[in-house]
């Protein structure tokens, strides 16, 4: 009897040391996830790749947005508006790059409310922004070589009306480019010229090259979110001294409209910009040697930055691995010590056929764990459940359904320009 009861008790001793030792093990892993693109499908808040901003788990609540508020997102993509506004008089607005003659004539989502053709000039609040922009009036006796309207008529293959804010500058007199313009401090922007020849290019300080006036394009949305109101007005500012220095004058867009189409998009940019991160971990240690050479025998590569990236035929990157902890890879340090394990990375905006790509990811991911004998776990440090990964290709391809629908190709150049 007494042999039993010892038994008992050794079997009940290695058992709880065996939970203790797989505590200890999911804790130190846990403190090792260090970077800031957090997996996209968890049942608590995780940051997205928006700076600052929270996304909640798909398991918690519906990602997909609701029928009126996904109608709203795809018809201000598909007919935005665009007011242009002088020192004097209010000008017609702009659907897809071309100017309606009179009064918007298209549907706008409730939320987008039309501009007021009869409305004077004093109410707009553009106007009361532009009464210090000289280069807005007109002057008396001088003719430019552009008519303002007839360039804000031009559909110009450089800009998207939804998150390009355009200013125009028509010359008084032809002009070389002596140096390009500091019009931006946070945000890209792009200056397309159009030469003597009315032909419009981007614009470069090159000898001998005239223009007769300018397009001037600020990129308000992007993965630090929309720039606001008095963002813009200050890049009105500028671009006024800018027609100042070039001798021309300036039309600016509305910017209150500006800003109603481009608010629904970028909601739309912040809910589907997510990576979804898996992590294969060693319960001792693998060597960076080892690691290394596994992970390049699947096609990645080491890059400047410290990451392993796998690209598609073109050269682009699909896929990238990180550190636990999203300290750098080297070539040294890879050579001279051990790793806990790494994380893939999967970025949903940035990856083109995303359930094809999904699958070729998981793949990836089973190979290497099965290659350094690794864990396949989540931030939580759980191992990966078949209807987990069902969860995760289903939202990779409602994310991306969603960019479709407004004309968002993941991975395509436009897609570039918006996260980045």
């Amino acid at each position: 009897m007494i042999i039993l009861v010892v038994g008992a008790a050794f079997i009940l001793a290695v058992l709880v040391y065996n939970v203790y030792q797989e505590s200890q093990y999911r804790k130190q892993l846990r403190e090792q996830f260090g970077h800031a693109n957090k997996d996209a499908l968890l049942d608590s808040q995780v940051n997205s790749v928006r700076d600052g901003a929270q996304a909640q788990s798909v398991l918690n609540e519906k990602a997909v947005p609701p029928e009126s508020e996904a109608g709203m997102a795809v018809d201000s993509s598909t007919e935005p508006t665009e007011s242009m506004a002088t020192g004097e008089e209010t000008e017609p607005e702009a659907s897809d790059g071309h100017i309606q003659e009179e009064t918007v004539a298209t549907a706008q989502p409730p939320e987008l409310p039309a501009a007021d053709e009869d409305a004077a000039p004093e109410s707009s609040p553009v106007c009361s922004d532009m009464e210090s922009l000289s280069r807005t009036i007109p002057v008396k006796g001088r003719k430019t070589l552009l008519d303002l309207r007839d360039m804000s008529k031009q559909p110009l293959p450089w800009f998207d009306v939804r998150f390009d804010y355009l200013a125009y500058i028509a010359l008084y007199e032809p002009k070389e480019l002596h140096a390009m313009p500091r019009l931006s401090s946070r945000s890209r922007f792009r200056l397309v010229g159009c030469t003597m020849d009315d032909r419009y290019q981007v614009a470069e300080p090159i000898p001998s090259v005239y223009y007769q006036g300018f397009v001037v394009g600020l990129q308000a949305i992007s993965r630090s979110g929309l720039i606001t109101h008095e963002e813009l007005a200050h890049f009105g500012e500028q671009a006024n001294r800018f027609a100042e220095q070039m001798d021309g004058q300036l039309l600016l867009t509305d910017i209150n409209t500006f800003l109603n189409i481009a608010r629904p998009l970028d909601d739309l940019c912040a809910r589907v910009d997510q990576t979804i991160a898996i992590h294969l971990v060693s319960r001792t240690n693998v060597s960076g040697m080892e690691l290394r050479s596994a992970v390049e025998r699947q096609g990645f590569e080491l890059g400047h930055d410290g990451a392993f990236y796998y690209a598609d035929s073109n050269g682009e990157p699909l896929f990238s691995i990180v550190t636990l902890d999203n300290s750098p890879f080297t070539a040294t340090l890879l050579a001279n010590q051990n790793y806990r394990g790494f994380s893939m990375l999967f970025d949903i905006v940035h990856i083109p056929n995303g359930e094809k790509c999904f699958d070729q990811f998981m793949d990836m991911a089973v190979k290497l764990s099965s290659q350094l004998s690794l864990d396949l776990v989540n931030d939580k440090v759980e191992e990966l459940s078949t209807e987990w990964l069902r969860e995760v290709r289903r939202y990779v391809v409602d994310r991306q359904k969603e960019m479709k629908q407004v004309e968002l190709k993941p991975g395509s150049e436009l897609t570039k320009r918006l996260f980045s």
